[in-house]
């Protein structure tokens, strides 16, 4: 555990040091990193050649898809919450986590429609404000 919370501190670190000139992606320990700046929040994916395919396989990952993955979640979390900010995330970290699994299962990006995500998010909701709901307050 110390060593991944220590490899997530490095990739931080790579990732705020880079200006804006420099391009978003970056191979680190094996690792590809795809990040993205939107104001002062950054979204941070990386992903790692399979496993199963030996030691010297090579990460195939699309850059250019991981970027997109990360402007579709940040564009579906703006939908959800006006503009996202990092308080948002910060006090509403449960809904944040429901949105990327509704996007990610085991890895792989199942679901890019904001509507089908925001769906279920939006029937809890719904629900929770009726009176006498299963979320309602008795």
């Amino acid at each position: 555990m110390q060593e991944r919370v220590a490899l997530e501190s490095e990739i931080i670190r790579k990732c705020l040091s880079r200006s804006e000139l420099q391009c978003s992606f970056l191979e680190y320990r094996g690792y590809k990193v795809i990040y993205r700046r939107y104001a002062s929040l950054f979204f941070i994916v990386g992903t790692i050649a399979n496993p199963d395919a030996g030691p010297k396989a090579e990460n195939t990952e699309n850059e250019l898809g991981m970027l997109e993955f990360i402007h579709t979640l940040v564009e579906t979390m703006d939908k959800w919450a006006g503009s996202i900010c990092e308080l948002d995330i910060m006090y509403q970290l449960e809904q944040v986590h429901f949105i990327v699994d509704e996007m990610v299962m085991n890895g792989q990006i199942l679901e890019t429609n904001r509507r089908n995500i925001l769906r279920p998010i939006d029937l809890l909701e719904a629900e929770s404000k009726k009176k006498g709901g299963i979320f309602g307050r008795r």
